[in-house]
């Protein structure tokens, strides 16, 4: 497995919006234990195993191969070990900012609990998203990006900066972000609330998305800079949004 990278600073000629979110510099370690105090009833960690399996026989059945892979914000890193071990790609990427989750997965990689593929190259980044945008360093494509329950903590200026570059290096993203019903419903049914999470609609979200990515099955973002109509693995127009 590859070597870890502590790195929080870039040598680009991309700027910075000015605007941060309050994801941008990471979260303390009482985030972590108040908005993941009940693991196991939370998606993407109780049932990380069977998401990533889902997708892999989603992509196996349109004749889609990942070979690289890039996690856009791995947090306790449920998801993403379970992707790399599902996907057995070549090369995989996850990136951080907080100090604490970064740390810990870290200690897991060292650990040889991430994965037992010794032949998979592994690389965390303690960067947010925007950093990694402006890393001109970094591959230029990945067949697979994961991008979960990560957007409500970005400001409008992050998201409409970095959503051109993450269609111009990721063919499909696994995508989710809770809209402002999603988080209503868990203030008001499940008594939770996330006080850094911004709030925005459905139509919100889609006008973001739509000039840089197709949707084309739950969860899976297809992106308009590698593939049209005519070149797509995914030919059913029904669901192509």
């Amino acid at each position: 497995m590859g070597a870890n990278n502590d790195l929080t600073s870039n040598h680009s000629d991309r700027q910075v919006p000015d605007k941060q979110g309050p994801g941008a510099a990471g979260f303390s370690l009482d985030y972590w234990e108040t908005n993941y105090a009940q693991p196991e009833t939370m998606d993407g960690i109780y049932n990380s195993r069977g998401r990533a399996l889902a997708l892999k026989a989603l992509l196996d059945s349109e004749y889609f191969e990942v070979a690289t892979l890039v996690d856009l914000g791995f947090g306790l890193g449920a998801l993403f070990k379970e992707m790399i071990n599902v996907f057995m790609p070549h090369i995989v990427i996850g990136l951080e900012p907080s100090p604490y989750a970064y740390n810990r997965l870290q200690q897991v990689m060292q650990n040889m609990e991430l994965t037992d593929i010794e032949s998979i190259q592994i690389q965390l980044l303690r960067m947010d998203i925007s950093q990694w945008c402006q890393q001109e360093s970094q591959p230029a494509e990945f067949d697979l990006g994961i991008c979960t329950s990560v957007f409500q903590y970005l400001s409008d200026a992050e998201i409409q900066a970095s959503l051109p570059i993450m269609a111009e290096r990721i063919r499909y993203l696994y995508f989710s972000v809770p809209t402002d019903l999603e988080l209503l419903f868990q203030r008001e049914e499940l008594q939770f609330h996330d006080p850094y999470a911004i709030s925005r609609s459905k139509a919100v979200y889609h006008a973001m998305i739509q000039d840089h990515f197709t949707i084309v099955s739950n969860r899976v973002l297809e992106s308009k800079r590698h593939f049209s109509a005519n070149t797509s693995y995914f030919t059913d127009f029904l669901y192509r949004f």
